[in-house]
């Protein structure tokens, strides 16, 4: 699973948030997430929708784009 798509995704989404240095419940207030949701995204555990990684990549301050680039 280390290349695939959600992997690519939560690896970006972590990224992001300690580039803006955000803790987790603070992204996730403010893309209307429960933190508990927001570190099961960041661990693999869940899959965000469509709709939550728009908000999150809105939250973050990126184009929605850069959450699938490997890095």
């Amino acid at each position: 699973m280390a290349n695939s798509t959600i992997e690519i995704i939560r690896q970006n989404i972590k990224k992001y948030r300690n580039e803006k240095n955000l803790s987790q419940v603070q992204l996730a207030m403010k893309c209307s997430l429960s933190s508990e949701y927001l570190s099961e995204i960041e661990r693999g555990k869940r899959a965000p929708s469509l709709k939550r990684l728009l908000m999150i990549a809105d939250a973050l301050g990126v184009e929605p784009h850069k959450l699938f680039l490997k890095q």
